[in-house]
């Protein structure tokens, strides 16, 4: 565009429903002057385009230019007022985030066994299968502490003059396992031990209290074995545990869970993958507990467990022993 040449026909492009395939024109030819480009302003004299003073715009303008618009007169108008312009905003600079504290979450107590004051019933402590297991301090035979019965005892009883009265405990304290039983009717007085039990004939809840034992195991010995799950729930000594349990095979000593265990594992080797005890042994405390339907196997503290469902048997929960 821009040149004049002599004699040229215009041809138009023809864009046909088919397309511009072989056999097909892709031009067709249209009237003289009929796409004259718009820097000749359209004029047309003997069938050429040309430069005329007058400028037309058309409606077949080429695309390809821009289109060639008369600049209109001048005319002065009011000026617009201007808005006031808005402060330039301050840059944005984020503030440090600072480290987000979050409290600790209460975890469960990693004993089994409580420590308790002389005069603490138990109908002062929690209740539930870990709360059976308390530590009593020494010189409890003199302290204040009521107890109502002989055998079995009120709930109001403390709990560590009751286990002096029967012969549980002596006077320098010790480890008591604490059964609830159901109401009894009527408590009995007795003396026992030094002790003066008071009696009540009025039904109340009650309790029994026992002994806990200590057994030597290996890394073969399981709940199973020494103290099953029996309704409504169930005491097993504490455990003595050897070294290099968790060396044994899985096929001697097999650890099925993970926290809460088969009660045919090992007692010992749970133990190290709990984190209960160290690879050279220690003491545990074992709670019995019922049946799970499943076990689920991980890695921990070097020892593989194993995963298993719909297995007999009871399972349990291991806890740290304060030396």
């Amino acid at each position: 565009w821009g040149e004049i040449w002599e004699n040229a026909v215009y041809l138009v492009c023809n864009y046909s429903p088919k397309g511009n395939w072989i056999g097909e024109a892709p031009y067709q030819h249209g009237r003289p002057c009929s796409q004259c480009p718009p820097s000749y302003g359209g004029g047309c004299r003997n069938n050429l385009c040309y430069k005329d003073s007058q400028r037309s715009e058309t409606e077949d303008m080429n695309e390809v230019e821009k289109p060639q618009v008369p600049l209109s007169p001048r005319t002065t108008s009011k000026p617009v007022p201007k808005l006031p312009k808005k402060p330039a905003s301050k840059p944005f600079t984020p503030k440090p985030a600072s480290p987000r504290t979050t409290s600790p979450k209460s975890q469960s107590n990693p004993y089994l066994a409580h420590n308790i004051k002389c005069e603490t019933k138990l109908r002062d402590k929690c209740k539930g299968v870990t709360c059976n297991r308390h530590k009593c301090p020494a010189f409890c035979l003199h302290e204040k502490g009521q107890v109502w019965g002989t055998g079995t005892y009120d709930a109001q009883s403390s709990i560590c003059r009751a286990a002096i009265h029967a012969g549980v405990i002596g006077n320098g304290g010790g480890l008591v396992d604490v059964t609830r039983t159901d109401k009894s009717p009527f408590f009995v007085r007795s003396t026992k031990n030094g002790v003066e039990s008071l009696s009540k004939y009025k039904s109340g809840n009650s309790f029994v209290v026992a002994k806990v034992e200590e057994l030597t195991a290996d890394c073969y010995t399981t709940v199973a074995e020494i103290c099953p799950f029996k309704r409504p729930y169930s005491h097993c000594p504490r455990v003595s545990c050897p070294a290099n349990c968790k060396s044994q095979p899985s096929y001697w000593s097999p650890v099925i869970g993970n926290n809460i265990y088969a009660d045919i594992s090992s007692i010992c080797k749970a133990a190290v993958h709990a984190g209960v005890i160290k690879a050279d042994g220690g003491f545990v405390d074992v709670l019995p507990l019922e049946r799970r339907r499943s076990y689920t196997g991980v890695l921990k503290n070097g020892v593989q467990s194993e995963s298993k469902s719909n297995t007999e048997g009871g399972s349990f929960r291991l806890f740290a022993v304060k030396m």
